[in-house]
């Protein structure tokens, strides 16, 4: 072994490919394969997103619609039929809190509840949630039991 035929190890070396901008010579100088002029030839060059050459961008020339309400509050519904299920299976008995509805899956600690007439309900309960619909209040009062909002 000598100096001149010294190599790194197999696999220890994986750059490959053109070396750019290095003298006429090698047949990649001047422009460095980036061709003449324009934005994609400069240093630091990058295209904004959506970007399309000049036309004006999708998303721009589609038309804009509709509202969004910022101050719109999003409740999470829980129906009737789904307390009686938790009554039923022992999970829930006489009194239905955001804690008990939190600590069975029904709802996250941030989430507003309202409390929906579908299904039945059988067992008297005492319900405090932040909303009820007519129905669903109905109901839980036709059962014996209590409707309270917070």
């Amino acid at each position: 072994m000598d100096l001149n035929n010294l190599k790194p190890a197999e696999g220890a070396v994986h750059k490959e490919g053109k070396r750019l901008g290095r003298g006429e010579g090698s047949g990649k100088g001047g422009t460095a394969a980036r061709g003449h002029k324009g934005a994609k030839s400069r240093s630091g060059y990058s295209k904004k997103i959506g970007f399309e050459g000049g036309q004006m961008p999708l998303q721009r020339r589609v038309p804009k619609f509709g509202f969004k309400n910022i101050n719109r509050k999003e409740y999470k519904g829980i129906n009737l039929g789904k307390l009686q299920e938790l009554v039923d299976n022992g999970a829930i008995k006489g009194e239905v809190t955001l804690d008990t509805l939190i600590d069975n899956g029904l709802a996250h600690k941030n989430d507003l509840v309202k409390i929906l007439g579908d299904g039945e309900l059988k067992a008297s309960l005492k319900v405090s949630v932040h909303k009820f619909t007519a129905s669903a209040k109905a109901a839980i009062e036709a059962a014996g039991g209590e409707a309270i909002s917070l």
